[in-house]
Order: structure tokens, then sequence, then C-alpha cells
């Protein structure tokens, strides 16, 4: 197992947080708010931790469980902090009114932490599809993931298997475009056609 780094203090964090401890990873919780980071950490158990926020971290994969607006923000800040690293971008970056992406046309907030991060370091598109509540149940669902870097995506997809999920790899990261649009349309079923979040996108074979 592994050691993995998570920025960020809200639903997601701790949801992966969760199951990465709870499969025998130690996780790292890095907030700006230290007290903040600490209470999640506290409530992950195991030996979780927690970092100066901006510093290096300690695992070779980095989630980064932020909104849209602070992503690229943060991963500039921590610039070379971040070099070498695997940075998983978790984000949905829709509208306030979740009608629309809230992206430039043609890009994704995965292209744009990859434009952000510094040289050496891979970005991999992860977990936008999955909704915190049902990753918190921990039964083993479809994670869908992009990106260029064949072995960065090997390892976050060697980390999702070891949580007992299933990684479904969609291609290169100008897939993550499209990644970010089918979470649009999962938050639209949410408080549409579902009426809650606790569903999940299956793949499935028809026999």
């Amino acid at each position: 197992m592994s050691t993995i780094s998570i920025i960020g203090t809200g639903n997601m964090a701790s949801a992966i947080g969760k199951l990465a401890v709870t499969n025998g990873h130690t996780v790292e919780i890095i907030g700006r708010d230290q007290a903040k980071a600490a209470e999640v950490a506290d409530s992950l158990g195991g030996s979780t931790t927690t970092a100066e926020f901006g510093a290096v971290q300690a695992g070779d994969i980095v989630i980064v469980a932020l909104g849209y607006a602070n992503v690229v923000p943060v991963v500039t800040q921590f610039g070379d902090a971040l070099r070498g690293k695997v940075i998983v971008d978790v984000c949905n970056p829709v509208t306030p009114t979740a009608d629309g992406l809230a992206t430039p046309d043609g890009t994704s907030s995965a292209r744009m932490v990859a434009d952000a991060a510094p040289a050496g370091a891979s970005v991999v598109k992860a977990f936008n599809t999955t909704f915190g509540a049902v990753l918190a149940k921990g039964q083993p669902v479809d994670v869908l993931i992009a990106g260029d870097d064949e072995h960065a995506k090997t390892r976050v997809a060697e980390f999702i298997t070891s949580l007992n999920l299933r990684p479904l790899d969609t291609g290169g990261l100008n897939m993550a475009h499209y990644l970010e649009a089918t979470g649009l349309v999962m938050i639209g079923l949410a408080q549409h056609g579902v009426g809650h979040f606790d569903f999940a996108l299956e793949v499935t074979t028809p026999r």
C-alpha cells in the first residue's frame, strides 16, 4: 500500500480518504484551515496525518478534492511542490445553477490543471462521475478516468482497484471534457430525474 495526499477537507476528500484508510493506505490531509484538516484526519483514523498547506506532499498520488474555482489557483500556488506527482482532479466544473459547464469551450478543468502543473507532474481525471455519498458507503462502483500519461493512469487505476472500485479508462486527457459533461448530466439527474445523489453510473455488457 502507499501514501495518498489529499488537498481538500470536503465530502469528496473525506469519502476517498476513508476508503483509502480502510483499505490499508496512509492518508495525508492538506487544507488551508489546519483545524479543519486535523478534524478530517481524526475522523479518518488510522495513521492519517496533516501537512502544511503548500508544502511538498508525502504521497506520490495527490488528489485535488476542491471546487472548480479553487483547483487551478491551488495547483499554481503549490507549484514545484507538485513536481513528479500524479495529480488527480476530481472536480465537476459546473455553473452556480448547475445547468452548464463553467470551463471555457474546448477545454476542461483537468486540462487547465495540466497547464498549471509543474514539469514532471502528470494529471489524471477521476472520481468526478462518482458522488461522495456513494463512495462513503464503500460499495463497488465504476470510476471513469482519463489522462495522457499511461504510467500515471496505471498507478491511479491500481489505487482505485485497491479501494474495491472498478477503474475504467476512457482515453487521453481530452476525454476529461466529456467526463466533466457526464458529471453535469449526473448532477442534473440527482436534482431532477432521480431526486437524490445516492446513485452511481454503471457500465455493463448486455448478454
